[in-house]
């Protein structure tokens, strides 16, 4: 099939490349002539691993190709995935102008059948939106539908994610649309779900509120645990054997982060408002978050007393491991208010650094988590990296002045962090 895919973001490049590899014949295309001349070399503008290797592959296959101009992408698609991004304004609600703008810029080119399927995350009802501005556009013989596949990428396991998904949802209008979207994806085998575009919106937004809603709540109880003296990894377990709750999103910790749960929720709540609804559940769920990072900072403070002058080394910028994307990053809030309190930042991230300095610059950057605690006052851990988990805490304390060490992901092992000499303090333990 002919295909196109208008935005190369994650979630954007990532599809392209995926469906490219499965035998599709797909246009990737962004306005930025410059991302697009990375992308034909086969590099990628964001760390995702596995990703460039796909690319390479799929370039020199020439199934997958790439364009500024969306006019070509039309003419030689028939299918059409708007991918761009849907930031968060001011009030929360979602910044649908790059979705607007992509409606306009293919509109003119429609002539023959054309589907336009929206896989950004978008409020329900967009896709009404998105047709009825289509149509203000195009004469009334054009023939187009709009249809809604939302994404289900994780960060980090996006290929993964694409490849092997849980569920697919196909939002259509009709049959024709549903035909040729279960065509597409004829060759995977997971339950798909058909619904109409407002319900497939819905299913998205519900989706990442409910993971948000998991990870708040875990962390609410953790901190009871730490007011009780439990320890909130057991009662996680414990709640995790439990098949109608899962153990997954049940780990405790700063706070989830990343471009789609904090946008997401903030989206939701506000399109329960415009729908007359108090969606005040939700907005706890966001309070208990941004929270959490004040929670860590007490720990620190309890441990340090002042803060002032104090040299204070963050391993982990960014969300979360496998990505060097420092968007809602708990780091970056943590990082502020550290700065803020008089303390001297110190840092280190196997991916991230490069991100971390165009918008953190006045933090010392290390390549080396040993090297950056050398002189610390204390160590805090806010991204779950591998490489953390199996840190030589013996020669970590020998490089630090303090032995305080915050542990903001629970990934090591209290007993021998406090064996050997340090303050610990894990999130709910």
């Amino acid at each position: 099939m002919n295909l196109s895919v208008v935005g190369t973001g994650y979630v954007g490049l990532v599809t392209a490349a995926c469906f490219a590899d499965l035998g599709h014949t797909v246009i990737a295309v962004d306005q930025d002539p410059n991302r697009i001349q990375l992308l034909g070399k086969g590099q990628a503008p964001f760390y995702e691993p596995g990703l460039e290797e796909l690319l390479r592959r799929v370039n020199r296959s020439r199934r997958l190709t790439y364009s500024t101009d969306a006019g070509e992408a039309v003419r030689c698609s028939e299918v059409i995935f708007i991918t761009v991004g849907t930031p968060s304004r001011e009030g929360g609600e979602a910044d649908l102008t790059a979705v607007v703008a992509v409606a306009e810029a293919i509109a003119p080119f429609l002539s023959d059948y054309r589907l336009i399927v929206e896989k950004s995350t978008v409020p329900a009802r967009t896709g009404g939106r998105i047709r009825d501005q289509i149509r203000l556009l195009t004469h009334p013989s054009v023939q187009f539908d709009i249809a809604c596949n939302p994404e289900f990428l994780r960060e980090g396991s996006a290929i993964h994610d694409f490849l092997h998904p849980d569920r697919i949802i196909l939002g259509v209008e009709n049959e024709r649309s549903e035909r040729l979207l279960r065509e597409l994806y004829r060759p995977f085998d997971c339950p798909i779900l058909v619904t109409d575009l407002n319900t497939a919106e819905l299913i998205k937004h519900a989706s990442n509120a409910f993971l948000a809603t998991k990870i708040s709540f875990i962390n609410a109880v953790a901190n009871i645990c730490e007011r009780v003296g439990a320890d909130i990894r057991l009662v996680a377990e414990g709640m995790g054997y439990d098949a109608r709750i899962g153990r997954a999103f049940l780990d405790a910790g700063v706070g989830y982060g990343g471009s789609c749960f904090p946008k997401d929720v903030a989206a939701f709540i506000q399109l329960a408002k415009e729908a007359g609804y108090d969606f005040r559940l939700l907005e706890e769920v966001a309070r208990v978050n941004d929270q959490q990072r004040d929670r860590l900072l007490q720990h620190l403070k309890n441990a340090l007393w002042v803060l002032p002058n104090r040299t204070v080394t963050v391993l982990g910028l960014s969300f979360k491991p496998n990505t060097n994307d420092l968007r809602g990053a708990p780091s970056v809030a943590i990082i502020e208010a550290l700065r803020r309190e008089g303390a001297v930042v110190r840092a280190y991230d196997p991916a991230a650094e490069a991100e971390a300095r165009q918008i953190m610059p006045d933090v010392a950057y290390f390549q080396d988590p040993y090297e950056a605690a050398r002189g610390s006052d204390a160590v805090i851990l806010l991204t779950e990296w591998d490489e953390f988990r199996t840190l030589d805490l013996m020669r970590l304390k020998g490089v630090m002045r303090r032995a305080v060490l915050i542990d903001g992901r629970n990934i090591l092992d209290s007993s021998t962090a406090r064996g050997l000499g340090f303050h610990y303090a894990g999130m709910g333990r």
